[in-house]
């Protein structure tokens, strides 16, 4: 009888056979579609429909790997891991704690660890290994949080010195006077970490049964709220109690670009890719970045977005577009990685859809340590309401690193 473990990965081979399969099936549709179009100037109905249904599996089954990958990653957190006496303390009074409500073992605790007995909104530290489960999972989901720069802080803030034209730098003789550096002009950059909650509810049934894995449980249920939540600030963020999404800075022609804005490239039609050779645009938006983040850079769109692209084929009949190559990894566009960001915006006049850049140069996610529970049993009786905090900041940090297709004209 097979294992639950052999039965998954052999549903995720299946699912990886599956998704190459469709592209197949994709790309011989399209082509017909394609053909159709040049012998008669339209394309038939059915082909159409064809091709929508084989695009719509192909998302399914992307989906389907993403959900593979999410939970082969996804450790049990309850008495599998050597810990010291400290963890496994923090452990016994936290599971006391969330089940009955006893919260002295904690303050004892956090008082040995000198912390706060609690925040400014009440409420008690997870254990280490719940914490670390809640950031795998937002890591997991958060699209964004997968590619920028992830900084720690255990401040309120994260304070960055960033130099508008690059550090002085230049080469001398070995025993010639070192020239005195040029005035810079230096931009003091501050990265706050907003608060990001969330409020599972359990009944007292739960609480009560032992088998049941608290820690489990406290991540599983604000784990991917959590990303979610971030996912759409990270993209599109006000920075007014949440980050700062790199889509709401500024931006302006690439060719006019400038520190503190974001330059993008335009298609020259309004809520379209140009009806001849299109993908000529996304050559341009490669070749506005410069050389040295080219290297690590990549696409960040949408599905919608990306099921559109998958058309799109080379003067010498090859697809831009490639399926993963292997189990784990991302399909790629014209040879650089693609990341799906559902909050990115469709494509419409103006809309900035597709991002392309050195995310870990140009994006910076603030992570303060730490995350809160407080029990609450009064709220929704006969429910159990557990108010889980954590702090999260964000913002451009590299505004040359960052590249922005624009669908109208500049």
């Amino acid at each position: 009888m097979q294992s639950q473990e052999t039965k998954s990965i052999a549903s995720e081979a299946a699912a990886f056979e599956d998704m190459h399969r469709a592209f197949a099936a994709f790309r011989e549709t399209n082509d017909e579609k394609i053909a159709q179009i040049e012998a008669k100037l339209s394309s038939d109905v059915v082909t159409t429909d064809k091709l929508a249904r084989i695009n719509q599996a192909l998302d399914e089954t992307k989906s389907r790997l993403d959900r593979f990958a999410l939970e082969a990653g996804r450790p049990r957190l309850g008495g599998t891991m050597k810990s010291d006496h400290a963890d496994r303390e923090h452990k016994t009074a936290f599971n006391l704690y969330m089940r009955a409500g006893e919260a002295s073992g904690l303050k004892a605790v956090e008082q040995k660890a000198m912390t706060a007995g609690s925040g400014p909104d009440g409420g008690y530290l997870v254990p280490a290994p719940a914490e670390r489960e809640i950031i795998r999972r937002m890591t997991q989901v958060s699209p964004i949080r997968q590619i920028a720069n992830v900084v720690e802080i255990s401040t309120h803030s994260l304070r960055r010195a960033f130099s508008f034209a690059g550090p002085a730098a230049g080469w001398v003789a070995e025993a010639d006077p070192r020239p005195q550096s040029a005035n810079q002009q230096i931009a003091d950059m501050t990265f706050p970490a907003m608060e990001l909650y969330a409020m599972p509810a359990a009944t007292q049934t739960l609480l009560d049964d032992a088998v049941v894995d608290i820690e489990q449980w406290i991540a599983d249920e604000v784990g991917v709220a959590f990303a979610e939540q971030e996912g759409a600030a990270f993209v599109n963020g006000n920075g007014v109690n949440k980050p700062t999404g790199f889509l709401a800075y500024p931006t302006t022609p690439q060719a006019s670009w400038a520190f503190g804005k974001l330059g993008y490239i335009d298609t020259g039609v309004s809520g379209a890719f140009p009806a001849s050779a299109p993908s000529d645009v996304l050559v341009n938006l490669v070749y506005a970045l410069k050389a040295g983040y080219r290297h690590n850079a990549r696409f960040v769109m949408s599905r919608e977005t990306q099921a559109l692209i998958r058309q799109f084929k080379t003067t010498t009949g090859q697809y831009l577009w490639e399926p993963p190559a292997s189990l784990g990894a991302t399909a790629t566009l014209m040879n650089f990685p693609v990341s799906e960001a559902e909050d990115m915006p469709t494509i419409a006049a103006d809309s900035l859809s597709i991002a392309f850049g050195d995310f870990s140069r140009g994006y910076v996610v603030v992570d303060r340590t730490g995350v809160r529970v407080l029990r609450d049993p009064y709220s929704a009786k006969p429910y159990v309401l557990f108010y889980t905090t954590k702090r999260v900041g964000g913002g451009v940090q590299d505004f040359d690193a960052i590249k922005l297709l624009k669908f109208g004209t500049a």
